[in-house]
């Protein structure tokens, strides 16, 4: 269970990780990654759309992986299905024996 959480919660700051790199990316118009670049003269723009985008795939990449991953770590319930399902089919088969009630509306009232 301790695993299944710890994966959730990356998978959860994978996610607003992704966000942020997509929202900081130059985009047709302009985006926040031109304001960051005009400031920063170590980094050309173009490296900075490269590192970027380098970014973004990796962490979709990290995103597919820890999910896969947490498929095989999912907490199995311990019969409680099969024990669930079963009530419920012995309730359909008690109900298709049992004999079918006419139910009448009640009296109209009078205003």
């Amino acid at each position: 269970m301790g695993l299944y959480i710890l994966i959730s919660v990356l998978i959860l700051i994978v996610c607003v990780l992704m966000v942020l790199v997509v929202l900081v990316q130059n985009s047709k118009g302009g985006g926040l990654a031109s304001n960051f670049a005009s400031s920063n003269q170590f980094m050309g723009v173009r490296k900075t759309a490269d590192f970027l985008e380098k970014t973004t795939w990796t962490l979709a990449l990290s995103l597919l992986v820890l999910s896969l991953f947490s498929i095989f770590v999912i907490p199995k319930s311990q019969g409680k299905a099969e024990t669930t399902q079963s009530e419920i089919q012995k309730q359909i088969d008690e109900s298709k024996s049992a004999p079918i009630q006419d139910f009448q509306a009640p009296p109209a009232q009078k205003k």
